[in-house]
């Protein structure tokens, strides 16, 4: 038998593997089928390329390979981006009081759809009307999975048929995140979209010539991730509602942000209040963006059109779970009680501190990074106040550090900006500057090793 034959005769096989008491703790967190593949895959790497070593270093290398695999795949990052709702980093984080909430109703039975007083089943979006009822003054609300969705229950609801048209500006032609537009959403709304005025400039006449017997829904959306400067225009929200009276048509107004009311440091969006009280019969908006909540869509308005968005049977596809609901209910709470800054979106928006936060921790860098603070913008992010910017200051540090802090646990992502590796601390959280400063650390070590 040839040398390499009888090297291979020494590899032990699966189930070999698999009785292993050394390794038992191992495959016991796998589980089965995980133990065998990594089993499997560190077998064909070991074969294809024999050495001495790698048998003695056999387990060591059944280690690392499952290493990848008992790592879960969302894990927390640290976002030193600077933008506060970072749509890939999954905006911003829930208040102290929302994970909570969240953690308690997860750990136990609650009642979701149960009324406690009658012992009958009840709606399980009744946990918010109170606290709905009393921010946007609106005689009801309805909660669903996004905005997104919505807006799609919304149109689906008042103008599906076979020939139902939705009336919107050509200005307001807006796409979203991952390349959904809005025309997309209203034809799988199942109605037609009618488009108005032009690009630049739409008049109250636009949408009054437009109307025909099947308009069903003048549609009003506020544009996301954009703005438009110059010769441009649109008729104020309370113009359009008086036309949608006279005409005996739904307004639907889409405000995207969030935001509930004026809120300290954050620039200016359209209110849900204020949108009501100018005539709009819905409003649909994010729970996730200057509201500080959980991924959700809020509709509030007239009584009578949400209980047809809640008879729609596409509601109950679109319907919150049992934990946004605690998570939504718990930051709508903070808004009730004006406690802004229990509010990540806020605190971090504020910046209250940045400066010393900044320098204080550039001075606690290796001096061989050349650490500097120089100033910076930072971003809302979200498609919320896509022009606004928020004065503060960075640490700027070597380009080559940025794909090395990546790969840290916990990960940082940076910016790349001007050939330097930006840290903004506004979107770092306080109780992680330490593991900030170890992630550079050892992000330095590796560039001084390749260099």
């Amino acid at each position: 038998m040839s040398a390499a034959g009888e090297w291979r005769r020494r590899i032990p096989g699966v189930d070999e593997l698999l009785r292993r008491p050394a390794l038992a703790p191992l495959w016991a967190e796998l589980g089965p089928a995980r133990a065998r593949a990594v089993i499997q895959q560190v077998l064909a790497a070991l074969r294809a390329a024999p050495a001495e070593d790698g048998l003695a270093q056999l387990d060591a290398a059944l280690h690392a390979a499952a290493r990848p695999r008992l790592a879960p795949s969302q894990r927390p990052v640290i976002n030193a981006t600077g933008v506060i709702l970072h749509t890939n980093l999954g905006r911003a984080p829930l208040a102290p009081a929302a994970v909570a909430r969240l953690a308690e109703v997860a750990a136990n039975y609650t009642n979701l759809e149960f009324d406690l007083a009658t012992g009958r089943r009840a709606r399980r979006d009744r946990h918010l009307d109170g606290l709905l009822a009393e921010l946007t003054g609106a005689e009801a609300g309805l909660v669903v999975n996004n905005n997104a969705a919505a807006v799609m229950l919304a149109l689906n609801t008042l103008a599906r048929d076979l020939a139902g048209e939705i009336l919107i500006s050509r200005g307001e032609l807006v796409e979203i995140g991952e390349s959904f537009r809005i025309a997309d959403i209203v034809a799988r709304g199942g109605a037609r979209l009618v488009e108005v005025g032009a690009t630049n400039r739409t008049r109250l006449d636009d949408y009054a010539h437009a109307i025909t017997p099947h308009t069903r829904v003048i549609l009003r959306v506020h544009r996301s991730n954009f703005v438009q400067r110059g010769y441009v225009g649109q008729p104020p929200l309370a113009e359009l509602a008086k036309l949608a009276r006279a005409r005996r048509l739904p307004l639907v107004a889409d405000l995207g942000s969030g935001c509930l009311a004026p809120l300290p440091g954050l620039p200016q969006e359209p209110g849900v209040r204020a949108s009501l009280e100018a005539g709009a019969d819905l409003v649909t908006y994010s729970g996730d963006k200057l509201l500080g909540g959980p991924q959700a869509g809020l509709i509030s308005g007239r009584a009578a059109l949400i209980a047809r968005l809640r008879a729609n049977p596409m509601f109950r596809a679109l319907r919150l779970d049992k934990l946004r609901l605690a998570a939504l209910e718990a930051t709508l709470a903070l808004h009730a009680r004006q406690a802004w800054e229990a509010l990540p979106v806020t605190a971090m928006a504020r910046g209250e501190g940045l400066e010393a936060r900044t320098r204080a921790l550039a001075a606690r860098l290796p001096p061989s990074l050349g650490a500097e603070i120089q100033p910076a913008a930072s971003l809302l992010g979200g498609g919320s106040a896509p022009d606004a910017a928020l004065p503060g200051v960075v640490i700027a540090l070597p380009s080559a550090l940025a794909p090395r802090l990546s790969r840290q646990t916990p990960a940082v992502v940076a910016r790349l900006e001007d050939g330097r590796c930006l840290l903004d601390l506004r979107t770092v959280l306080p109780a992680q500057e330490d593991s900030l400063l170890q992630a550079v650390a050892s992000a330095a070590r590796d560039w001084k090793a390749v260099k």
